[in-house]
């Protein structure tokens, strides 16, 4: 998911350069967890473009487990509805709610209301709709080394994009000022990931090509979509291996 609850719906960061439009609708493989590899004979990296949610932020599965704990939500109810919406949003299949939600075409309102229906506490009670995302990842948190890294990373001429698939949420502005060259929310473009327009779009925004890039994410269905387009990939595990990941890109000293 992408962007953990961005607390409000079509409400992105605001780069401090250039930034996302609407877009009309119309490689090489890495371990799963990063390790050091040559890159002699690899084009020099000339931007980093990176997830928010469970990249920039604590694990998604941390902050969601702190609000079934909450509510008391039943959680094997709760994963076997998201298992299948997850499955469907990313195998191609019919459009369902997350995909909906991701894209904008869903109103915030409308997938709270969808997924509250689908839920029950453990004492069969109804779930309130009302701020369901809100409450869902209320519990994120920024993870300081990761903006650390990205910032170094801008601070050494190496450009930085945001790509996040935005689940209505309100991102953290203060913290992208300085941080972003380009923004890129999938709510706000009419496309999320892995489709590879909006990769393509993120590329257009930087004025790069994909060979010059290197996308972060932890979801590692994303990562190989833009591999496929010839992004290098870097499956996010842990902030420590992905750091290790961008020294040895030559990104950070």
């Amino acid at each position: 998911m992408r962007s953990s609850p961005h607390r409000s719906h079509g409400h992105g960061p605001r780069a401090p350069s250039r930034t996302a439009g609407r877009v009309e609708r119309g490689s090489v493989n890495r371990p799963e967890s990063p390790t050091i590899w040559d890159v002699s004979d690899e084009r020099p990296v000339k931007a980093v473009i990176t997830d928010w949610g469970g990249v920039l932020t604590s694990p998604l599965n941390d902050a969601i487990d702190v609000w079934l704990t909450a509510e008391r939500i039943d959680v094997e109810r709760y994963k076997d509805v998201m298992r299948a919406w997850v499955k469907q949003a990313y195998d191609g299949s019919d459009v369902n709610p997350i995909h909906g939600l991701e894209d904008g075409s869903l109103p915030v309102a409308e997938f709270e209301g969808l997924l509250a229906a689908e839920l029950r506490t453990v004492e069969g009670d109804p779930v309130e709709a009302a701020g369901l995302i809100a409450r869902m990842f209320g519990a994120f948190a920024p993870v300081h080394p990761m903006y650390d890294a990205l910032r170094a990373v801008r601070a050494a001429g190496t450009r930085t994009a945001l790509l996040s698939n935005s689940w209505g949420n309100d991102y953290p502005h203060d913290l992208f000022a300085d941080l972003f060259d380009a923004v890129v929310i999938s709510c706000e473009v009419g496309l999320r990931k892995p489709d590879a327009r909006i990769f393509r779009h993120a590329l257009d925004l930087l004025g790069l090509d994909a060979a010059d890039c290197v996308f972060i994410d932890d979801i590692e269905h994303n990562v190989r979509a833009a591999e496929a387009l010839g992004i290098r990939g870097v499956h996010h595990t842990a902030p420590d291996a992905t750091i290790t990941e961008l020294r040895s890109l030559r990104v950070l000293p």
